[in-house]
């Protein structure tokens, strides 16, 4: 903290107020502007909560004209080479990177609370057979706190770290689940002798007619997969758990908010929508520089999908982790000369060397590089945003026990600037 203010003068009144200056361990100084709706009765007006801290967090730093993400003070790039994603997990829920024997600990609890309720099972019948993934999925997470009152006093940290262990156990199984009411096939139950990213990809794939043995390139790319997309800091699926959260509302119903959230093609569809983008170019026929000439042109609504960041005015950092395991993945698959992919990979070149690119920084972000991956691996479109959030899961927990434990934390009430009519009267019908 610092003793460093603001002076906010109302010209009409001639009123000030002094707002102080908060310095966190990095980033931008924030002012404290509660003084000024207090003391000069004025709200402040930032759609989309852009310039807006609703909150203070240890968790996730970003400084997007860096390209620098951090979980917890730990550069990503470490996580990925060094990490796992259960062990990203512990990191993210306690602050600390655990010691073998708690990690051991930790995956075996995890481990253990993978299989929901029998209950839950029954549940997906009550969904049409065409069901999209994540409307099943808003709906069973919903579920869960019909299943667990022994975990949703929100007061109690035993409570909190409980339901935030079955969370993250039980959303491979949820997720995998989805898929297969959707196409059809025999639910497959958890294999605690599988790694976290296997047991998803056997009950993804795995039939109960045959024995299914995960691929392991597959299981690492999933893993890295799941570690770069586990926390973004304040997104909008983190920011309606917190705000769902912060009425005391159960966990179960807070994270299912946060899944409806997600499933926004602006916020967790960025990948499907860069699958579906080549798919259109190699059906159109055109070569690849057609499409890059209509990107470039400014009259033409055209844009080129999994390019450029909203927050890294860098390169992604994560993009730059990632590429690595995608062009392995696809050189090891033998996938490079699939058309779709051949056209990934001369998208890539483009905007690697085209100065048009470079100097508007419209480098491959993540979402570029994990599309091309899951569709390699045979995951659906529709299950794109589903694997989002079974990465997001932990993110999520962690952000609503950090808000649960904040003595600072407030139920979430924005104002707005009124743009409505002014006072009037009401009208009989008969005189309207």
């Amino acid at each position: 903290m610092t003793s460093r203010t603001v002076t906010v003068i109302d010209n009409a009144t001639g009123k000030q107020v002094e707002l102080p200056v908060l310095e966190g361990t990095l980033g931008p100084a924030t002012v404290d502007i509660r003084p000024l709706s207090r003391e000069l009765g004025y709200f402040t007006y930032d759609p989309g909560f852009m310039s807006t801290a609703s909150c203070r967090s240890d968790i996730t730093f970003i400084d997007g004209e860096k390209g620098i993400l951090m979980y917890r003070g730990y550069p990503i790039e470490q996580l990925a080479e060094h990490s796992t994603y259960l062990e990203t997990c512990y990191l993210l829920l306690y602050g600390e990177l655990p010691t073998a024997t708690e990690l051991e600990t930790f995956t075996r609890i995890i481990q253990k609370h993978s299989m929901p309720h029998q209950a839950i099972r029954r549940f997906y019948d009550g969904f049409r057979h065409d069901a999209h993934p994540m409307a099943i999925m808003v709906g069973v997470f919903g579920a869960l706190s019909a299943f667990f009152h022994d975990s949703t006093d929100v007061h109690n940290p035993h409570h909190r770290e409980i339901a935030a262990h079955r969370m993250i156990s039980k959303m491979p199984t949820i997720a995998a689940w989805s898929y297969k009411y959707a196409i059809g096939q025999p639910f497959l139950y958890p294999d605690n002798e599988l790694g976290y990213s296997e047991n998803f990809l056997r009950m993804m794939f795995g039939v109960p007619t045959e024995r299914y043995e995960p691929n392991p390139i597959f299981a690492k790319a999933l893993d890295l997969i799941l570690i770069l997309h586990a926390d973004h800091e304040q997104n909008a699926s983190t920011s309606t758990v917190r705000l769902s959260g912060s009425s005391e509302a159960n966990p179960f119903a807070a994270v299912s908010a946060g899944i409806a959230s997600l499933w926004g093609p602006l916020h967790g569809g960025a990948n499907e929508k860069v699958v579906r983008m080549l798919e259109d170019i190699v059906e159109s026929g055109q070569k690849v520089e057609h499409f890059v000439d209509r990107a470039k042109d400014k009259d033409d609504p055209f844009r080129l999908m999994g390019f450029g960041h909203r927050v890294y005015k860098n390169y992604d950092p994560r993009a730059k982790i990632i590429r690595k395991m995608c062009h392995e993945l696809l050189r090891q698959m033998g996938a490079e000369n699939q058309p779709m992919f051949e056209v990934a990979m001369e998208l890539e070149r483009i905007a690697m060397e085209d100065d048009y690119f470079k100097e508007r920084k419209l480098y491959p972000n993540v979402d570029f590089y994990s599309g091309l991956i899951l569709r390699a691996m045979g995951i659906p479109l529709n299950m794109f945003t589903a694997i989002f959030a079974l990465a997001r899961i932990v993110g999520w927990n962690a952000h609503w026990c950090e808000m649960m434990q904040d003595p600072e934390s407030r139920i979430g009430r924005p104002r707005q600037l009124y743009t409505g009519a002014a006072p009037r009267d009401y009208v009989p019908i008969e005189k309207r």
